[in-house]
């Protein structure tokens, strides 16, 4: 019995790692709340996520403020290009659902441009989390490598999908996902990524990751 609440034991890792993702989710929403900082909050969360998928443990709150302070130049143009996407995106299905005639061209073109919308962005906050570089380069590179590694992505975006539906089934769940589910859906994202960031690195010439300059060792908060 003893063993079984050890530190070592199944039950133990998850409940610790289940506290983390509640941190993360937390510190997200919280430090969300103005709007603008969205982008500079989500990649603080990325920053964390992506060293928990590499095995990397450390402070989770120390870790996130630090990247929430290191991240405006991206952070704050980021907030504005994510709401604007998702404004756009509103707008069109909005327009096809009140349009009379062209119905299918108006449903056509939401489809596209959702197409892109999520394979520019389901790797663009990992990518500003991990890497330095512009806004853009890190939206075209989420791209290419959603193309890249399409079936793998197409993976990803179902299970995220997934999910989202699960977050968002009923009342409970969606109590339980407001703890805990955006760090769920970014801890899931950042296993996907960290294994193509890896094989990525492994090719001569590619942009070197940031320098963690935050003790990762200790495990607790």
């Amino acid at each position: 019995m003893a063993s079984f609440f050890s530190t070592d034991s199944k039950l133990y890792r998850f409940m610790s790692r289940f506290t983390e993702l509640v941190k993360i989710s937390l510190l997200w929403l919280v430090f969300s709340l103005p709007i603008v900082t969205l982008g500079i909050s989500t990649i603080a969360a990325f920053t964390v996520t992506l060293h928990m998928a590499d095995g990397q443990e450390g402070y989770v709150g120390r870790e996130f403020l630090h990247a929430f302070k290191s991240n405006w130049k991206q952070g704050i143009p980021m907030s504005f290009i994510t709401l604007l996407c998702i404004w756009v995106l509103y707008l069109d299905f909005q327009l096809c659902r009140a349009a009379q005639e062209n119905t299918v061209l108006f449903l056509i073109a939401g489809i596209v441009t959702a197409y892109i919308f999520v394979f520019s962005f389901l790797y663009v906050y990992p990518l500003l989390a991990r890497y330095e570089n512009t806004v853009m380069n890190s939206l075209k590179n989420s791209f290419s490598i959603g193309m890249r590694y399409f079936l793998r992505s197409l993976l990803l975006v179902f299970i995220v999908a997934v999910e989202v539906v699960t977050i968002a089934w009923n009342y409970t769940t969606l109590f339980v996902g407001a703890l805990v589910g955006s760090g769920i859906i970014m801890y899931t994202i950042s296993g996907f990524a960290m294994a193509i960031f890896r094989e990525l690195e492994k090719i001569p010439g590619t942009v070197p990751a940031k320098e963690n300059t935050e003790d990762t060792e200790d495990t607790e908060d």
